[in-house]
C-alpha cells in the first residue's frame, strides 16, 4: 500500500522564526545573568518594527534594543531594501512583572510546580539515524543548506534570509521509499531569473543532500511556485512568536499539545516537558523496544508530578505500552525540577533551538541516549 506524507520547514529568516529567535535571545540574556529567571516573552515583527512584550521575574537587566538588533543582524536582515533591518528598525518594549499568582504556584518551598497545565508530546521513529521523521528532517536539511550557501559561499549571492521548504515522501507498506515532491521557496534579489534559481537549487542544494535512492526522474520539484519572491521577511508578512509549532517539532507526525516553546523559561512545561517527552520517546526507540513511539505527558499548574504518562508504540513495541510507561516512570524524573536538572535547562541555550527544529540535533541534552541500557535492563 502506497501513501504520501508531507512536512514543511521554514528558515531562520521567516518572520515567525525571527520572532522566535528574538524571544529566545532575550530569555538567554536573562538566564545568563540570573539562572532562576521566570520568563514569558513574545515578539511581533513587521515592516520596520519589532515589538517585545511579556511577563518576567528576574534579577537580570537586559538591553532589549541591543539584543533585538543583534539577532536581526545574525539572521541576515542588514539591507535597507528588506524594509526590516538591524540598523533602522524600531524596537518597542512592553515587558512587565510576572503574575504573583503564577509565581506562587511554581515556587512552593522546595518543590517546583508546573508553570501551567497542559499536555505535551514527544516522538521518535527509526526512519532516520537521529530518530526523527524523515520528511521534516529533510525539509530542515534543505533550509540549513540554503543558510550555509547564503552566509558562507558565493554560489547563490542573490539569496535573501526568508525561505520555506516542503518534502512529500512516498511510503510503501509503512516505510519511506522515495521523495515524491520537493517545494522550495526562497527570497531573492530583484532581477534574478527563476530558471537560474531552479537550476542552482538543484545543483547546490539537492545534489548535495540527496542521492538517487531518494530522488528519481519522477520526483516533482517546485521552486518559487508564485514566480517571484523578492518581498519577504517581516516586510512581506508579520511574524509572531509561537506560530510554527509543527515546524518546531515533528512536521505533523506524532502529536503536539498546542503550546509553543520560544520565549518561555523551563518552568513552563510547554517547553521543558516537550523536551523530556522527546528524550523518553527517543530512548525507547533507540533501545530497540519500538520502531516508532509517541509519549504524552500532562500536568496541572502548581503540581510537580505529571498527572498522566502515556506511551504509544503504534503496535511496534516489543512489550506492551503499559509496561513501557511504567518503566519510564521508574527511570525518568518528570517533575519540572527534575527535567531542568537533567537537561540543564537553566543554561542559555535557547536561541539556538529557535530555528530548524528543536529536535534531532545532538547538541541538545534531550537528544542524549544516556538511559538506553537502564531501560533495556528494566524491560528485560
Amino acid at each position: 500500500m502506497k501513501q504520501l506524507f508531507t512536512s514543511e520547514s521554514v528558515s531562520e529568516g521567516h518572520p515567525d522564526k525571527v520572532a522566535d529567535q528574538i524571544s529566545d535571545a532575550i530569555l538567554d540574556e536573562m538566564l545568563t545573568q540570573d539562572p532562576d529567571s521566570r520568563v514569558a516573552v513574545e515578539t511581533m515583527v513587521t515592516t520596520g518594527l519589532a515589538v517585545i512584550s511579556g511577563e518576567v521575574h528576574t534579577q537580570a537587566y537586559v538591553d532589549v534594543q541591543e539584543t533585538v538588533r543583534r539577532v536581526i543582524k545574525q539572521i541576515g536582515y542588514t539591507k535597507p531594501t528588506y524594509r526590516f533591518d538591524s540598523e533602522s528598525c524600531g524596537v518597542l518594549t512592553t515587558i512587565h512583572q510576572q503574575s504573583s499568582d503564577i509565581r506562587q504556584g511554581v515556587e512552593r518551598g522546595d518543590v517546583m510546580g508546573a508553570g501551567d497545565q497542559g499536555l505535551m508530546f514527544g516522538y521518535a521513529t527509526n526512519e532516520t539515524p537521529n530518530l526523527m521523521p524523515m520528511a521534516i528532517q529533510y525539509a530542515h536539511d534543505i533550509l540549513r543548506r540554503l543558510a550555509v550557501i547564503r552566509k558562507e559561499e558565493s554560489t547563490m549571492p542573490y539569496l535573501g534570509p526568508d525561505s520555506k521548504s516542503q518534502i512529500t515522501l512516498e511510503y510503501e507498506n509503512g516505510k519511506p521509499k522515495r521523495i515524491h515532491t520537493i517545494v522550495v521557496s526562497t527570497q531573492h534579489d530583484e532581477g534574478v531569473q527563476q530558471t537560474q534559481i531552479r537550476e542552482d537549487i538543484k545543483k547546490y542544494v539537492l545534489r548535495e543532500l540527496f542521492d538517487d535512492r531518494w530522488i528519481d526522474n519522477e520526483t516533482i520539484l517546485h521552486v518559487n511556485p508564485t514566480g517571484s519572491f523578492v518581498i519577504g521577511g517581516p516586510h512581506g508578512d508579520t511574524g509572531l512568536t509561537g506560530r510554527k509549532i509543527i515546524v518546531d517539532t515533528y512536521g505533523g507526525k506524532g502529536g503536539h499539545g498546542g503550546g509553543a516553546f520560544s520565549g518561555k523559561d523551563a518552568s513552563k512545561v510547554d517547553r521543558s516537558a516537550a523536551y523530556a517527552a522527546r528524550q523518553v520517546a527517543k530512548t525507547i526507540v533507540a533501545a530497540g523496544l519500538a520502531d516508532e513511539c509517541l509519549v504524552q505527558l500532562a500536568y496541572a499548574i502548581g503540581i510537580a508530578e505529571p498527572v498522566s504518562v502515556m506511551v504509544n508504540s503504534y503496535g511496534t513495541g516489543t512489550v506492551k505500552d503499559e509496561m513501557l510507561a511504567e518503566a519510564v516512570m521508574r527511570i525518568f524524573d518528570l517533575t519540572p525540577a527534575g527535567i531542568i536538572r537533567r537537561l540543564k535547562l537553566k543554561d542559555p541555550i535557547f536561541q539556538r533551538t529557535a530555528a530548524y527544529g528543536h529536535f534531532g540535533r545532538e547538541e541538545f541534552a534531550w537528544e542524549s541516549l544516556d538511559y538506553v541500557d537502564e531501560l533495556r535492563n528494566i524491560i528485560a
